[in-house]
């Protein structure tokens, strides 16, 4: 028996610290995830405990048909979703997620600018691109996960994530129009 499922059958007795370890063990892909709907890092913690909050309160219905993993990252997607539609995204940029070493003052400029352009457009993206995007590309699951996360087929994962790629790269690769006087 995996000491995953030993967590959740103690949580389930009662056992705070197995909950607690629960929380500890998977927060970091939670808070990625819902930072990758919501756009912000402050947002995304917000989330991160309406979902271990929703989890707590889920728990006696979890059945194990699938990972608790992917069960996770549906009540962490579901969760993102209901709070893009409940505020407006902030303008946190990407860059937050993953910052790199020391960069200089104009490479911090162009960063943020570039970020801000893509936490835009990944932002325009419908509410089923965006959270197949995210899962595939800041959390690096496989088709099947995202289909077993998502509840839908692998072909429209595929779909999905092609439409939101395309979709960024036409909206990312148009070049601002500046007027000549």
């Amino acid at each position: 028996m995996s000491d995953e499922i030993n967590l959740i059958r103690e949580t389930l007795s009662g056992n705070m610290g197995a909950f607690s370890q629960l929380v500890q063990r998977h927060r970091g892909r939670v808070v990625r995830t819902a930072c990758g709907i919501v756009g912000s890092t402050e947002r995304a913690e917000d989330v991160a405990q309406d979902v271990f909050v929703k989890v707590w309160q889920k728990l006696p219905d979890y059945r194990g048909q699938a990972s608790f993993t992917t069960w996770l990252y549906r009540i962490t997607i579901n969760t993102a979703i209901d709070a893009t539609r409940r505020q407006r995204p902030d303008t946190t940029p990407l860059e937050e997620w993953h910052p790199s070493p020391q960069p200089s003052p104009e490479e911090d400029h162009l960063r943020a600018a570039r970020g801000e352009q893509v936490r835009a457009a990944i932002a325009t993206l419908p509410d089923g691109a965006r959270a197949a995007l995210v899962l595939r590309e800041y959390e690096q699951l496989s088709y099947k996960e995202i289909a077993h996360a998502l509840g839908i087929p692998i072909g429209t994962v595929m779909s999905r994530i092609n439409y939101a790629r395309q979709a960024l790269k036409k909206r990312l690769s148009v070049e601002p129009q500046v007027e000549v006087a």
